[in-house]
């Protein structure tokens, strides 16, 4: 019976953590090299996994295989990426970014000190707005607001300045900090975004160590899968 109780809580959670990320499950099993059959299977608690398994998927997921197991997270109580000792829940991202090479630079940055916060990334203004406000291809995403916003300026669709003063007009998601991606310091937007609202902004290609200064001004709380050494976060 332990064994069958074992398995459903495992499938719950990977279910959780995969809505969590918007991904389906052909895309989970894909990400971690397995059938999308065997994928849910075992998100109904009918599968008997390895250990190997069980990494493939976590690693899939960007999370711990303890993760998967935390109590409570596969009902929803419990926060990102579990609290780990902390009443503030880990900070949910939100990356808008249009350039494909400076996502993967931040997406690399992030896994090299195996950081266990969720990174949802869009690529133009229009999703990132649908995103915030559950609204066109997020009207039923689940999950609450991102606690972070890391916003590139240069977008389609709708600019970076337009996001932000919208997302800093509604008073669902003005206190969501903003910090504007720009690859010089001295562009003359970063003086709009200071008066719409942004909370600072950092120079790309982005690395995790930039992100960690500013993590006592912001009020931030970054979840780790690890403890690392400092020479962990040199990109």
């Amino acid at each position: 019976m332990q064994e069958i109780d074992v398995k459903i809580v495992f499938g719950a959670a990977v279910r959780t953590w995969r809505k969590r990320l918007g991904f389906s499950q052909e895309v989970l099993a894909e990400r971690a090299d397995l059938h999308r059959t065997y994928v849910s299977d075992v998100e109904r608690g009918a599968r008997n996994l390895s250990l190997e398994s069980m990494t493939r998927i976590a690693q899939a997921l960007r999370i711990s295989a303890a993760d998967l197991f935390s109590p409570g997270f596969s009902d929803g109580k419990a926060g990102v990426g579990g609290n780990r000792g902390h009443d503030q829940k880990p900070v949910d991202i939100l990356l808008v970014e249009a350039n494909r090479a400076d996502v993967e630079w931040t997406l690399q940055a992030f896994e090299k000190v195996r950081l266990a916060n969720l990174v949802h990334v869009v690529g133009n203004g229009q999703e990132a707005l649908d995103y915030l406000f559950c609204k066109g291809n997020y009207a039923a995403r689940p999950g609450g607001r991102p606690q972070l916003v890391l916003l590139d300026l240069s977008l389609p669709k709708i600019s970076g300045l337009e996001v932000l003063r919208r997302l800093k007009a509604d008073k669902q998601t003005r206190e969501i900090p903003v910090i504007i991606l720009t690859i010089s310091p001295e562009s003359r937007d970063l003086a709009k975004c200071q008066r719409l609202g942004a909370d600072t902004h950092l120079v790309k290609p982005l690395n995790f160590q930039q992100l960690c200064q500013l993590t006592p001004r912001l009020n931030l709380n970054w979840a780790l899968l690890k403890a690392m050494s400092p020479s962990a976060f040199a990109v």
